[in-house]
């Protein structure tokens, strides 16, 4: 949607540099800007850009402003600025209410008059949707579920059982919801199941990736509180509990009955083992994992990068040798 520099600015709440009348119809990266585009600068690495950028307006602190050759629209947070004046150029498609004649919906469900059921779709025995909802194709919400207003659930979304959903969430294709979690327990004759008898409650504004998976409660419930974001891939263990506003990057996985503080951050393909706890504002960086309960906020990283072959299995020679090394020192300190 065209919109002018003027109104972003109104709008945002940002000082405006430049001719409030010029007109923005799309967004791009400072290098690939155009005179129609708004761009942003949130990161120094980027600040070469600057000068050459043609875009229209470029977003940035007031530190930056001077190199800019553009309009600017100066704000404290550059990076979250941006965001919400892109969804105000290219706003959210509105559906209109209505239940496609392919949907499924259960005699027992209800569903909101202004709700959207579109193709394909299946609502469950006693479950409900609220005003606004969109339900996109092949999505299924099962018996039992609980949704809230204006969420949408893209398409091929899959909650399986007992969910309650706050509202404004967003779930990406393929994410399944409440499904049973690895409850198992050994006998002389094999693994007897384990019924997995909770559910999953998750709190308003959160966000599900595509393909990420989170497991109902053995007793009790999963919880996500308010504002949760989870990347793509992840994977979410039973009884897991993860505050306000903490966030997981892609191929994080959290094994059941931990729980995760508020503001946390789990880096691409980081984790956490079962059954420990995790304190508010944690750091965790890729491909590391905790092993036991963490009671300082700050970073926390324990991985070994990629390395040449032959040197990599010199060092695993000789973190062999250690304890050898270490009695041999023993020895010569007595």
């Amino acid at each position: 949607m065209p919109i002018s520099l003027g109104e972003l600015a109104a709008r945002f709440g940002c000082e405006l540099i430049g001719d409030p009348d010029v007109i923005v119809k799309g967004v791009a990266s400072l290098q690939n800007a155009n005179a129609e585009s708004l761009s942003f600068l949130a990161s120094p690495s980027y600040k070469s850009l600057l000068p050459s950028s043609k875009a229209a307006a470029v977003v940035l602190r007031a530190d930056d402003a001077g190199a800019c050759r553009v309009a600017a629209l100066v704000s404290d947070n550059p990076y979250a600025t941006y965001a919400r004046m892109a969804a105000a150029i290219f706003p959210e498609t509105i559906h209109e209410p209505g239940v496609h004649p392919s949907a499924t919906i259960a005699s027992s469900a209800q569903v909101a008059d202004s709700a959207h059921i579109a193709a394909q779709a299946c609502i469950g025995e006693r479950t409900s949707i609220g005003e606004g909802c969109y339900v996109g194709p092949g999505t299924v919400i099962g018996d039992d579920c609980a949704v809230a207003d204006d969420c949408r659930f893209i398409s091929n979304v899959t909650i399986v059982k007992r969910v309650r959903i706050g509202a404004r969430c967003i779930f990406h294709p393929g994410a399944v919801i409440g499904s049973d979690g690895f409850g198992n327990a050994m006998t002389p004759e094999g693994w007897v199941k384990v019924p997995q008898l909770g559910g999953v409650l998750i709190g308003d504004d959160v966000e599900v990736g595509a393909n990420t998976t989170i497991d109902c409660g053995a007793i009790g419930d999963t919880v996500l509180e308010n504002g949760v974001r989870i990347d793509n891939l992840c994977q979410i263990g039973h009884n897991v509990y993860i505050g306000e506003h903490t966030a997981l990057a892609g191929m994080t996985g959290i094994a059941g009955s931990t729980v995760i503080g508020k503001r946390c951050m789990f880096a691409g393909g980081a984790g956490a083992v079962g059954h420990i706890n995790i304190c508010d504002d944690v750091i965790v960086m890729a491909r590391s994992y905790l092993s036991k309960d963490v009671t300082e906020p700050g970073a926390y990283v324990a991985s070994f990068p990629a390395d040449n072959a032959k040197l990599w299995t010199k060092q695993v020679a000789r973190f062999r040798r250690l304890g050898a090394l270490i009695e041999r020192v023993k020895k010569l300190e007595k």
